[in-house]
Parts: structure tokens; sequence; C-alpha cells
């Protein structure tokens, strides 16, 4: 085994991207032959696997950034993304383009996203030896649950280095997400389309190999399943006026990440999370911002409301 220190923190697999953000008066959007768009609409890099690095990055952990991207204009907004805030970044060609979504943004908050999937091909993969370079030199992995993740998933598990995913909105139900769900020992998930919470995260550690089930639930917190102990963690006070959610998973996907990184118990990790979560929900999505790591702590140990 190399004496040699990991040359990155976290590898972050898949998820970049670029979205085009809309502004609308209420959601669901009743039909209506056009709207009226006075707050503009903007495109800008920055869909899960970039919002991940970002938040890792701005918390001062070295990132690593791995997926496929188009030579495109899109792909090009999220190379210089990266390279603005100097997180490493190897882009595989995709000529199918780069991936693309339009995120519908409430008065609230609250977004409904529409994703082109036309952008991935069934036979996209990962190069298995630059899989085990990239995931050997790092201390933890974070995969993403776009295309063409699930595959690459055998190939990191065989390398030994810890890995996260977060499951978005899962249902409980979509066998989609199952090769995540049992394959990584972080599990992050949303509790917003599921029936039992607390059955599903159960579900999750007893079929796969999570050490750690935590599942957001907006205003109300979240929960967390660690050593087979179910608990909630308080929601956190948003520093200004919430504006914008997207991202905020991302957010507390990256905190947790890094007080795990540090030896932080789950407790602590959720808290963390939660303060950065709250955070990035104030952050207007035509910004690439997230929480820095001294106002992390600092904001963690203030009361909770």
């Amino acid at each position: 085994m190399s004496s040699h220190p990991p040359a990155a923190d976290v590898l972050v697999l898949g998820g970049a991207g670029v979205d085009t953000i809309i502004h609308v008066p209420e959601l669901p959007l009743p039909y209506a032959d056009s709207y009226m768009i006075d707050s503009g609409i903007r495109t800008r890099a920055g869909q899960t696997g970039d919002f991940v690095a970002l938040s890792l990055a701005a918390l001062g952990l070295r990132t690593h950034h791995l997926d496929l991207l188009g030579d495109d204009p899109e792909g090009d907004l999220v190379r210089a993304l990266h390279r603005e805030h100097g997180i490493a970044l190897t882009a595989l060609p995709q000529p199918a383009g780069t991936k693309r979504a339009v995120n519908l943004v409430g008065p609230d908050g609250r977004r409904l996203s529409l994703y082109d999937t036309s952008r991935a091909r069934p036979g996209d993969r990962f190069p298995p030896e630059l899989l085990r370079a990239l995931a050997g030199a790092s201390r933890h992995v974070h995969v993403t649950i776009t295309q063409p993740c699930a595959e690459a998933l055998p190939v990191l598990r065989a390398t030994g280095v810890p890995l996260s995913t977060d499951l978005h909105d899962w249902d409980g139900e979509n066998p989609y997400h199952e090769p995540f769900a049992r394959g990584a020992d972080v599990v992050f998930l949303s509790a917003a389309a599921l029936t039992d919470t607390e059955r599903t995260m159960r579900r999750i550690a007893e079929r796969g190999r999570a050490e750690v089930v935590v599942a957001t639930a907006g205003a109300e917190g979240a929960y967390l399943l660690a050593d087979g102990e179910l608990s909630r963690v308080p929601v956190a006070l948003p520093p200004a006026p919430v504006v914008d959610s997207n991202g905020a998973g991302d957010a507390f996907a990256a905190a947790f990440l890094y007080g795990r990184l540090a030896g932080e118990p789950p407790e602590t990790c959720a808290r963390y999370g939660a303060v950065a979560g709250a955070y990035a929900c104030t952050v207007p999505a035509s910004r690439a911002e997230s929480i820095g790591r001294d106002e992390l702590l600092k904001r963690s140990t203030e009361p909770r409301p």
C-alpha cells in the first residue's frame, strides 16, 4: 500500500450539467398560453454533482469531480464553473451533449425540475481503470444517481473506499435507485415522496451496507438512522429569507461528509448538514455560493429554533 496521502478528500462521480432557472408565480403552474417572467430566465452551470463539489470545496475539502460532458456551450459553462472555484474536473467526452434541466421555482422557494434524459446513452460507461485510480487517490467517493454511475458501483466498492449517495426524492420502490441504496455506506434521501420514512430508512440499512441513512424533510428538519437508532434532526434557522431550495440537499450532504471526514459523530454531522442546507435556501439559483467552513462551525453552535 502506498504511503502517499490521498490526492483528494472526496471524489464526486456524475451529476455535472446545466440548469435553466425560471421563477414562476405559483406551483403547480396553472395552464396558460403564456406567462410573463419579469425576474428573468437564466441558464447556469450546476446540477447535483456540481453543487456537492462546490459545497465540499467551500468547506476546505480537496475535491475532484468526474463526469461525462459534451463539447457544447453547456459543457463550457460547467468547465468554467470548476475553474472559477478551483475544483479539479475530469470531463470525459459525451457525444450526446451535456446534461441539462429546467427548474421552475415558486415564490416560496420550492422547485419543480424537468430533466432532459436524452443526454444519456445506454452504452455510456466510466473506464474502470480511471475509476480505480481516482477512487484510490481519494478518502471518500460521493456517487450521484445520474447515468452511468450505477455501472460504476461494483468497481468503486472493490476499491474499499467509503461511498455515499443521494437518492433525492425516491419513493422507496423505484428499482433504478436500488443499486445506489444498497451500495453506499452513507445514504441521503428526501422524505418528500415517502409514505413511511422510518420503514424506508431501515430497509436501506438492512438490505445494503449503509452505516448511516439520512432523510431530509425540508422545514421539518431531517431523520437520522445511525447504529440502529432513529432520531430527529432539528431544522436550522436560515440566516436570511428563503428564496430557493435548489441545492439544499446537496449542501446538506456535503456538510455531513465534511463532519464525517473530520471524525465527528453522526449527530454532529447531521447538524452541520441542517445548517448548510438552510444556508443554501437563502441563495438565489442564479448564484453559485456555498457556506464556508468558519460560518458552518459558528452557526452549528448557535441555539436551535
